[in-house]
Order: structure tokens, then C-alpha cells, then sequence
């Protein structure tokens, strides 16, 4: 591969469709893009000496070789390359924030690789090619394994041990695998024919899905501790921060998910009579909270017939540019703009909500703001409300998206589990307090990314895969990766 193509190509990446398209329905906002232009952004990668990519990149994913492999139309290659180290890439070259790309070489005076739309490439070239799963295991150990939820971490650990040749059922307490994946991220980022296919992919290479069932709830842990060899909990951070001020009991104040993942049944048929279905149409919708699922929530707001959306962020305004705090190639702390914010609305940064108001029936009609000014003492960041800025914002709807705190008690107590401070489950090596209990994912490690949880679950297979076997032979993250975390 040349190394100079980052001289010849500028980054391009596809095109989205016009807002006021893509607003009228709920699939992937992106125009197909010529294969002969990934092969030529491919080219752009320099090939560096040290590829500081690599540790931009969670799973440690070996980007400039399967660069080279798509320049040169070497596909199945590419795709050995990649799914060594990522079993998802359909979904992080969909959905992921590309920390891979935040610390490319190229990034230091331009634009970076276009790595996470490559990464999409490959995988679609590997589903099209039949190479994008390991396949049966050719022996099978005769050990059986649980794996609790079947988000990204649950599906990676249960690939993973499933390659090395253990029996693995994934237990889902949704009527469909996928976790956050399916319900949690709306389908204008990922349709859920992308997790469907990979769900049948898993099924054909003999990982078994029980859905309805909802270990502590429907099915008693202690029978899991019976009759598996190991358990991997997978089960995610799922209880959100909560907003607990004056109003927050009114009518027309949700958590973001409860907004969310009704609207990702809708779309998948599920049966409307049974789901309590919140409508932003012809509303006037305020969304607390910065983040990516704040984004969501102005996305699909916008599709349901909002009259107005307006995102509210406590924290300052971020940087146009990155500045000594955040220098390359550490993640750059600038500011963000998603497909969601193009589509319409406003944002707001240093914004506090000090009370809802609602009217003689219990309805939301308005929030009660006031403006931040924040400055450093004694080396601590702190906020002061500035005087005179409060003010109410007219909002009939207003969802709370300021992330997660911890993944759900109940099973982790009836296992007796210990937790660390933050309630998340707390582990050595991946392995809790009971020996064949392993956790992953962000019932770990906390509210994270996607490609975080992926590597999380692939490492924790390895952990179970040597626990049960006295060694492993699953690829994983080298020592340096591991001294790292």
C-alpha cells in the first residue's frame, strides 16, 4: 500500500440523506458509498511505525493491516484481520465513536482515517463473502455455560466461548436478543436487521438463546449455579440517574430509555396494546443531558412529530479544538455535533433544571432553568447559578438522559455478590467473589461504550475459557493492553 494516499484523498465518508428525508422514517440515515472510494480512504492510512490507533482502539483492533488489505481488494483477508480482534464490527462501524480514530497519526494536522466506516465496509464484504462468523467449533469440551443478558458484552463472551467449544446459552429477559442493541439505540443508527443477522449467524454456530427469561425473576439463579459450569453476568448498567427535584412526579417526565426502547418495539411489530408508548408528537420536548442518548432522544423526537426539541447540558460548552488538557492522542473533549442535532432543535450548555411545572392535572408544562457560570478553586471545577437567569421553558415532554449509575440489585443480591462502591459488581480478573461467576460489560465496569463492552466480554471469555480448562487459546489483548486497564 502507498503511504502517501493521505497526500492524494482527502477523508470522505457517506453521504447522509436530507434531513427532512430521513426524518419521516426510522431507517439508517446513510447513502451507499463506492467501494472504490473506501479502497481509496483506505490509502490514506500512513502505515505509521507505531500505530497509536491500536490503542485508541479498545479491542485493540489491527487497523493499518486491514487497511492495506482493503486498498488492495484483499477482502477475506481484511475480514480475518478485523474479526480477529472484533466479533461485531457490523455493529461498532455502525454506532461506535471511533476513539480509534480521535488518535490516528494523520489527526495530528489533518483529518484522520476514516477507520469506523472501513470497519462497516469490511464486515458488510465478510457477511456478503459467508466469512463473517468462526463457524461450529469442530469438538465441543462437554462444558456448559450461561451467559445473563445478550447485550454486547453477553454476545461477545458468548461467541468467544462458544469458539473455544463450550456449550453456551445466553438468557435474555426481553422477548428478543440484543439488549441494548435492539431496545436501547433507535434503528435510524442501527436497524435491527443488522443484530437479527448476526443473532441467526450465532444460533447457526450453536449458541442457544432462551428469551422470556429473567434470571431472578422467572428463573432462580441457584439453578444456573447447578447445572453450568460457569455464568457470565452481561446484564449492563441499567438503573438511570435520576433528576430528583421539585415536579419530577408530574405527568410527561420520563427516563430516556422508557422513551426510547417502546418506540424500537413499535417499529419491530410488536403488539402496541401491550406497550406503554410515550409520543413526542406535536409536542414541545425539552432532553436533559449531553450525551449520546440525549441525542437519541432529539432523533427520534423529530421522527414521532415533535413541535420543538431542545437539549439542555449542565456542563460548559465544549472546545471547538483540542487544548493542552486533552492533546493529541488522548480523546478530544470538543464538541459534538450528531445526524440528531443537524435535523433541528437547539442546545443549550451550562444550563441547571431547578424545578417542573405542571398545571391542575398533573401535566408537564414547563421547566424552571436557570444559567451556570463555572470556574476553579482550591484545583476543583465549581458552578454558581448566575443571578436573574432564571427563567421557564415551555416543554410538554421532558426526558431525562444523564446516563446510568449501576446495573439492577436483585440478582447480584441473591447471588451475594460483592459490589464496589459505585454498585457495580466487583471482580478480579473478570471473576467475582464466587468462583464460576464471572461479570462484564458495564454490570463491571460501569455506563461505557459499546466496543468497551465487546472487549470486556471477549476478555471475560478468556478468564471462564482458562477457569474451566486451565488454559485458553481464544485471541485476546496483549499484556500491554491488559497493564492498561
Amino acid at each position: 500500500m502507498s503511504k502517501d494516499g493521505f497526500l492524494t484523498y482527502d477523508r470522505e465518508l457517506p453521504q447522509a440523506r436530507q434531513p427532512k428525508q430521513r426524518t419521516a422514517d426510522f431507517k439508517e440515515i446513510y447513502q451507499p458509498f463506492p467501494e472504490e472510494k473506501t479502497r481509496q480512504q483506505a490509502a490514506r492510512c500512513m502505515d505509521c511505525g507505531v500505530p497509536f490507533c491500536h490503542s485508541g482502539c479498545p479491542l485493540g483492533n489491527i487497523i493499518p493491516e486491514f487497511n492495506e488489505a482493503v486498498h488492495e481488494e484483499r477482502w477475506g483477508e481484511a475480514a480475518a484481520i478485523l474479526l480477529s480482534t472484533n466479533n461485531f464490527p457490523e455493529f461498532t462501524g455502525r454506532i461506535c465513536p471511533a476513539p480509534c480514530e480521535a488518535s490516528c497519526v494523520l489527526g495530528i494536522n489533518k483529518p484522520p482515517v476514516a477507520i469506523e466506516h472501513i470497519e462497516k465496509t469490511i464486515a458488510e464484504k465478510a457477511f456478503a463473502m459467508g466469512l463473517a462468523g468462526s463457524g461450529a467449533p469442530r469438538t465441543r469440551t462437554g462444558k456448559k455455560v450461561a451467559v445473563i443478558g445478550s447485550g454486547p458484552a453477553g454476545l461477545a463472551a458468548a461467541a468467544q466461548l462458544n469458539k473455544a467449544g463450550h456449550w453456551v446459552t445466553v438468557f435474555e429477559r426481553d422477548d428478543r436478543p440484543g439488549g441494548l442493541l435492539r431496545y436501547g439505540i433507535p434503528d435510524f443508527k442501527l436497524e435491527k436487521w443488522v443484530v437479527d443477522r448476526r443473532i441467526s449467524l450465532m444460533q447457526q454456530e450453536g449458541i442457544r438463546f432462551r428469551t422470556g427469561t429473567h434470571v431472578g425473576i422467572n428463573l432462580q439463579p441457584a439453578e444456573l449455579l447447578e447445572n453450568f459450569d460457569a455464568i457470565v453476568l452481561g446484564t449492563g448498567a441499567t438503573k438511570p440517574r435520576d433528576l430528583p427535584i421539585p415536579g419530577r412526579e408530574l405527568s410527561g417526565v420520563h427516563f430516556a430509555m422508557d422513551f426510547l426502547t417502546p418506540q424500537n418495539k413499535l417499529i419491530a411489530g410488536d403488539n402496541q396494546a401491550g406497550i406503554s408508548y410515550i409520543s413526542a408528537k406535536d409536542k414541545d420536548v425539552i432532553v436533559i443531558g449531553g450525551g449520546d442518548t440525549g441525542a437519541d432522544c432529539i432523533g427520534t423526537s423529530h421522527r414521532q412529530g415533535a413541535s420543538y426539541v431542545a437539549q439542555l447540558e449542565i456542563m460548559p460548552k465544549p472546545a471547538a479544538h483540542r487544548g493542552d488538557q486533552d492533546p493529541w492522542p488522548l480523546w478530544p473533549m470538543t464538541l459534538r455535533t450528531s445526524s440528531s442535532h443537524e435535523e433541528g432543535g437547539s442546545r443549550a450548555w451550562s444550563i441547571t433544571t431547578r424545578s417542573f411545572i405542571g398545571n391542575e392535572h398533573g401535566k408537564l408544562t414547563g421547566a424552571v432553568v436557570a444559567d451556570l457560570e463555572w470556574y476553579t478553586e482550591d484545583g476543583k471545577r465549581k458552578f454558581r447559578e448566575v443571578p436573574g437567569s432564571e427563567r421557564t421553558i415551555p416543554c410538554d415532554l421532558a426526558l431525562l438522559a444523564i446516563g446510568f449509575t449501576c446495573g439492577e440489585p436483585t440478582l447480584p443480591q441473591q447471588l451475594d455478590l460483592e459490589l464496589d462502591e459505585r454498585g457495580n459488581i466487583k471482580t478480579q480478573r473478570y471473576q467475582t467473589n464466587i468462583p464460576k461467576v464471572f461479570a462484564a460489560g458495564d454490570v463491571h465496569r460501569g455506563q461505557s461504550l459499546v466496543v468497551w463492552a465487546i472487549s470486556e466480554g471477549r476478555e471475560a471469555a478468556w478468564e471462564v475459557d482458562t477457569f474451566l480448562t486451565g488454559s485458553s487459546s481464544l485471541e485476546r489483548k496483549d499484556d500491554s493492553y491488559m497493564i492498561m486497564r
